[in-house]
């Protein structure tokens, strides 16, 4: 449902959106480039040049490399309708004076129009530097197919749990505990690393995304628990499991009765919410009548 209402509003985002931008280019005075063009294009040096390069040396300082430090940057040269806030409280504060204002919306609507150009220089020196670092037997050779689906687990009677996150991880540990042969289909490289050096078998990808879920032998499988807290994958993940077995056993999570029936529609077994297990537990405690008990 929140898929199909943020769907059928764009329509009038759209039109908010440009009756806002019309509304803030009328305050500009286009005049004041011609009458004092070097506030302006102060102005636009600071946004377009001071901030994109603080930007890239941040991001490079945390080690992420040069391409994605080019986009980051390309993206932070212009500001946006926050700075109309920011410079009106400023004024009304006494904080900056009256000739702010025109400096910062012209800024802003011209880094609006040249972000583009922004993302089309930062597209060309990316090209470039691979360019540089491809090695030149490779230069003219095709690009490379996409990877195939990899091949699926030689496992039977086992339990495919989607996702190692807090509960996943919780549910993975009882499972080992108990000699319960398991699979886990995960896409964080952390996650997946840690999991190979305790000899778990992992499925690495998305579990939404078609043929993810064949590799871990889902036709063999015995159950399978979707223990990812995106209500929207974990449908995907769960409707795709039943068209693939439906004698499997379907364990899902939920935070909210919406989704609980979401997954239920879909095919699952079971949905487990956490707050009617905390409820649960909260009144077997005090059933038992345990004062100073600890769980």
């Amino acid at each position: 449902m929140s898929h199909q209402a943020a769907q059928d509003s764009l329509p009038l985002r759209d039109a908010f959106a440009v009756l806002f931008f019309v509304s803030v280019g009328m305050l500009f005075d286009p005049k004041s480039l011609l009458v004092d063009p070097l506030p302006i294009l102060g102005t636009l040096f600071i946004i377009l040049v001071g901030k994109t390069v603080a930007a890239f040396l941040i991001v490079r300082a945390f080690g992420h490399p040069t391409g994605t430090a080019l986009t980051i940057s390309a993206s932070l040269a212009q500001i946006g309708e926050f700075s109309f806030i920011l410079v009106e409280l400023g004024i009304r504060l006494d904080l900056l004076p009256e000739a702010a204002r025109p400096l910062v919306l012209g800024g802003a609507l011209l880094t609006i129009l040249a972000n583009p150009l922004m993302f089309l220089a930062s597209g060309a020196v990316q090209a470039r530097l691979a360019g540089r670092e491809r090695p030149p037997a490779e230069a003219g050779a095709a690009p490379a197919p996409p990877p195939a689906p990899p091949p699926p687990l030689a496992l039977e009677d086992h339990v495919v749990l989607v996702g190692y996150g807090r509960v996943g991880s919780l549910v993975g540990e009882e499972l080992k505990a108990r000699g319960v042969p398991f699979v886990v289909v995960e896409d964080g490289e952390k996650t997946l690393a840690k999991l190979r050096e305790a000899g778990v078998d992992v499925v690495a990808g998305n579990a939404a995304t078609p043929g993810v879920l064949a590799a871990a032998s889902l036709g063999k499988a015995r159950s399978l628990v979707v223990a990812i807290p995106n209500a929207f994958e974990a449908g995907q993940v769960v409707q795709q499991a039943r068209g693939a077995n439906p004698t499997l056993t379907i364990i899902a999570r939920a935070h909210a009765d919406p989704t609980v029936e979401h997954l239920t529609s879909l095919g699952a077994d079971v949905v487990i919410m956490g707050e009617r297990e905390i409820a649960r537990g909260i009144l077997a405690w005090l059933q038992a009548d345990a004062p100073g008990a600890t769980i």
